[in-house]
């Protein structure tokens, strides 16, 4: 690895770390809806099926947007691939590309389900 790609990788690390703590921040809030989810379960409480609602759009609202700066940084790793030479490196490339559009998408049809579930019928988790 040369200087330029060093320091490029460091600067993504330093990225990932505070998306980590988004995830963490992002995990205790989907352990305050879980609590909220089960108070309504128990208790009918709309109240709380609304706030549980609210917390899920915004987690997954959040987690569009990781998703996204994941989706793009996989992009911009394969913008200069030679597609008639590939490499494994390449090749590992272009399937992480894949994995994160595929991971992108699931994260807007959670965030469509999230909204669209008034009742709260399917579960959904942050994965």
């Amino acid at each position: 690895m040369n200087y330029d790609e060093i320091n490029n990788r460091l600067k993504d690390i330093k990225i990932e770390n505070y998306i980590w703590i988004i995830y963490i921040f992002i995990i205790i809030l989907s352990y305050y809806s879980n609590y909220l989810e089960k108070k309504y379960l128990l208790y009918n409480d709309h109240i709380c099926k609304e706030k549980y609602r609210y917390i899920l759009i915004f987690i997954f609202t959040i987690l569009i947007f990781i998703y996204f700066y994941f989706f793009k940084s996989s992009y911009d790793d394969i913008k200069s691939i030679n597609i008639n030479n590939l490499s494994k490196k390449d090749y590992l490339f272009i399937l992480s590309f894949i994995g994160s559009l595929l991971i992108l998408i699931s994260g807007i049809i959670f965030l469509y389900i999230a909204y669209e579930d008034k009742e709260i019928n399917v579960e959904l988790a942050f994965n």
